[in-house]
């Protein structure tokens, strides 16, 4: 098969290097595309989110099958854009990827459908929402409605703090339209995790769980990002919670989407808060996870385009996958600055020295070739991306190969996997 790959982040290149991997394979391309995936695919230089170009691209290189790896053209529609010029797409549609791109949208199917979650109000009147906020108190949650690359959720200790956050979504502009309308929502106690499973619209493949670290800086703090590093399996999310998460939460979204008329066709993520009365959904979100991804491709050991394929076709009810009982952990090196502004272009050294630590793959996620030098481009650079047999050793040999990566503009979180470490000394 001739293969697309839409996008150029940490994710796609993770996706890339699986699916190069893949007997079924005759040709891989990205679009756009980064430095490192260029090592395992053709990259085209299409933007992500053009819909228009994209499918015009598929056309002309006579592409098979595309693989959509980010959110924004999902919510925009391009898988549907795929359908209707008759090239199969693993990717849910526009009216199915609400899911992710209207917290709303997801929060009324779940009230409708009795599916865990926090208790919320939407609103997009600031003195309104002033008012419930001030009637709950703090801590409490605002969202920005729409997409807002993972930098759209305040978790406010206040109550003052959480009415500026609202003001400045609904009157300020700070997400701009994603912002025009915010969910409020109750804080939720417990550990956050992250859980996948491929849907075809009726049937559901569980894969695995990962849990991802938001904020910037160590020990959790500093400001929300699109992800920090993450690593998998997640000792909270053993066998009998993972179970209790689909039954509770993945299927009963599924089937309602079905019944709605909007059924659910690619991969859905899960961000689940584990309490004390067990799961609850945090979000959905339409896409594999960055950096979940990065590690979740590690650990598969069975072939994935067979199962994307299966997700395209309705043929999941008898699939299967396998995966290593490693661990696998990934720590993102960002551009000083980032999630805020940062400055781009600046050289990156060592990486090859780095990606020959045993274990270790390297995942470029905002990097640019410029002849023989690797450049940063963007906030989130790269993903150093280690498997070993217990989450500890699998952390070292990921720091390990960070430290030889030359780039003083880079920063990355010590902690990764903190949680995991503890409960395991």
């Amino acid at each position: 098969m001739r293969i697309l790959v839409v996008g150029g982040g940490g994710r796609e290149h993770a996706l890339c290097w699986a699916i190069s991997a893949s007997p079924l394979c005759t040709k891989l391309y990205c679009a756009p595309g980064n430095a490192g995936i260029a090592e395992v695919a053709e990259c085209v230089e299409v933007g992500a989110e053009d819909i228009p170009g994209q499918v015009a691209l598929a056309e002309r290189l006579k592409i098979d099958f595309v693989v959509i790896g980010p959110d924004a053209p999902l919510v925009a529609g391009m898988a549907d854009g795929f359908t209707a010029a008759g090239i199969k797409v693993f990717g849910p549609s526009k009216a199915a990827a609400q899911l992710e791109g209207s917290k709303s949208f997801t929060k009324e199917l779940c009230r409708r459908h009795h599916i865990p979650t926090a208790a919320y109000e939407r609103f997009t009147d600031a003195a309104k929402a002033e008012a419930y906020i001030r009637k709950q108190g703090a801590p409490i949650v605002v969202k920005a409605d729409g997409l807002a690359a993972g930098k759209g959720v305040i978790v406010a200790e206040t109550v003052e703090q959480a009415v500026a956050a609202a003001r400045d979504m609904l009157e300020g502009n700070r997400f701009g339209a994603s912002g025009a309308s915010i969910v409020v929502e109750e804080f939720m106690d417990g550990e956050e995790v992250s859980l996948f499973a491929l849907s075809d619209g009726e049937h559901v493949l569980p894969l695995v769980g990962a849990q991802d670290h938001k904020r910037a800086f160590d020990n959790d703090k500093g400001p929300n990002t699109g992800g920090m590093g993450a690593y998998s399996p997640v000792p909270i999310l053993d066998p009998a919670m993972f179970d209790r998460s689909m039954r509770e939460i993945i299927l009963p979204t599924v089937k309602a989407l079905k019944e709605e008329g909007t059924p659910f066709k690619g991969v859905l993520y899960a961000g689940l808060m584990i309490g004390k009365n067990g799961p609850r959904l945090v979000e959905y979100n339409c896409r594999f996870g960055d950096p979940e991804a990065q590690v979740m491709m590690m650990r598969l050991k069975s072939d994935i385009v067979p199962a994307l394929i299966a997700c395209a076709d309705g043929g999941l009810k008898h699939f299967d996958l396998r995966w290593t009982d490693e661990t696998a952990l990934t720590v993102i090196l960002a551009t000083r600055g980032y999630p805020d502004s940062y400055p781009k272009g600046s050289e990156i050294r060592g990486l090859e020295a780095a990606s020959k630590v045993p274990g270790v793959q390297i995942f470029h996620a905002g990097t640019r070739a410029d002849g023989n030098r690797i450049l940063a481009n963007g906030g989130r650079v790269l993903n150093v991306t280690a498997m070993a047999p217990t989450v500890q050793e699998a952390r070292a040999r990921a720091y390990r190969a960070v430290d030889l990566i030359d780039w003083p503009e880079g920063f990355c979180r010590r902690d990764i996997a903190w949680r995991a470490v503890g409960s395991q000394k």
